[in-house]
């Protein structure tokens, strides 16, 4: 699974002094009408022709095609499970072969340092990290004493969407056998390719790493399927933030634990006996008795979108702060996540959320905001 909280909206250059770098597929963004930004260094295709809405709501109904081969594809060799495991709190000596793991890079505290997914392979650990951290993550690693390669080499595709399993299966024969979190080698004109049945909207979708010499000839292979359309990081965001799936550097950060962030699944049942990760004690204090605060979902009152940073309103005092926020296209109204005390984070609780000067009202509701279509194990494509 490429990038599960990767900064999907537009950021500033990491070095302002250095140009973007461009992606493999960089000349058929441009020709396809794409509007490019500077993102986590390099540029990126924020939007298409059509527009945020309009691909957010293709993607749902049909397939997109996204490109998010800024992030960092990783190896490390297959015995170094364990080493990696001190990191996380996730099972990875467990992990079977072919199955994909969600877990976090945590400090000290148990903060959050980033979110990752660690798949087994025959040969190696295969490690798909955010493009705004991976360098410092290589650097965790290697100073933890972790032998660990970067592929900048290679390129990572994904196609989401309720047709994503047709449009990919008739390229690439045998993908729509695979079931969420489950990964397999495949092959496509002569081109080795890596294919996940995951992604990061919510949606039934795939992700495909492959060389980037043979990036282009692959993608244009497959928005030739009349159900494919290029989408944008523009359209990811909204698509991440109706799935209610949380944003590294957002709804994520090192003062973030866990618990807080409603990711208690991350730690793994032996881990939770066991210990042995970064910030055991407080994580699992906080699994036992609670964390103060929490992270939930925010519907809000009107046609007002509320985005990162806005107060909110408990009781007539500020409790808390929007970490994501926006304009759901498919749901038609505004949402937004945030961190509110958890004495406030029932659902239905009312509250209101600050704009401007001017207060919103706004419900805690369960998420996700948009159901997800996963296709998982036991049930029929």
């Amino acid at each position: 699974m490429a990038a599960p909280g990767e900064l999907c909206r537009a950021r500033p250059r990491l070095n302002p002094d250095q140009p973007d770098l461009t992606l493999p597929l960089d000349g058929l963004h441009r020709s396809l009408g794409a509007r490019m930004v500077s993102f986590a260094g390099y540029a990126m295709p924020i939007q298409y022709t059509d527009g945020i809405i309009a691909e957010h709501q293709w993607t749902r109904s049909h397939a997109g095609l996204f490109d998010v081969s800024h992030m960092g594809q990783l190896t490390l060799a297959a015995n170094a499970d364990a080493a990696l495991e001190a990191l996380l709190p996730g099972d990875i000596t467990g992990l079977a072969e072919g199955a994909l793991r969600y877990s976090l890079l945590l400090n000290d505290q148990g903060g959050i340092r980033d979110d990752l997914i660690v798949t087994r392979r025959a040969d190696d650990l295969h490690v798909v990290v955010n493009g705004a951290t991976k360098a410092a993550d290589l650097a965790h690693f290697r100073a933890a004493g972790l032998d660990v390669r970067h592929h900048d080499d290679l390129a990572l595709l994904a196609v989401q969407g309720p047709a994503a399993v047709t449009a990919l299966d008739q390229l690439v024969p045998g993908v729509a056998a695979l079931r969420f979190l489950r990964a397999a080698a495949f092959a496509w004109d002569g081109i080795d390719l890596w294919i996940s049945r995951s992604g990061y909207t919510g949606e039934d979708g795939f992700e495909v790493s492959l060389p980037a010499a043979g990036a282009e000839a692959f993608a244009r292979t497959l928005l030739a399927h009349p159900e494919v359309k290029p989408v944008g990081l523009g359209a990811r965001d909204s698509l991440r933030l109706e799935a209610g799936l949380p944003l590294y550097g957002h709804d994520l950060t090192p003062e973030t634990t866990p618990i807080e962030a409603g990711l208690a699944f991350a730690v793994s049942k032996r881990r939770r006996t066991e210990g042995g990760f970064p910030g055991a004690a407080r994580i699992l204090a906080e699994l036992a008795e609670g964390p103060v605060r929490r992270r939930v979902g925010l519907a809000i009152d009107g046609r007002q979108p509320v985005r990162e940073g806005a107060a909110v309103i408990v009781d007539d005092v500020v409790a808390g702060l929007v970490t994501s926020g926006g304009f759901g296209p498919a749901l038609g109204s505004p949402i937004a996540m945030a961190y509110v005390p958890t004495a406030a984070a029932t659902a239905g609780t009312r509250l209101q959320v600050e704009v401007r000067g001017r207060r919103l009202d706004a419900t805690v509701v369960p998420m996700p905001f948009f159901p997800k279509s996963y296709v998982r194990e036991g049930t029929r494509a």
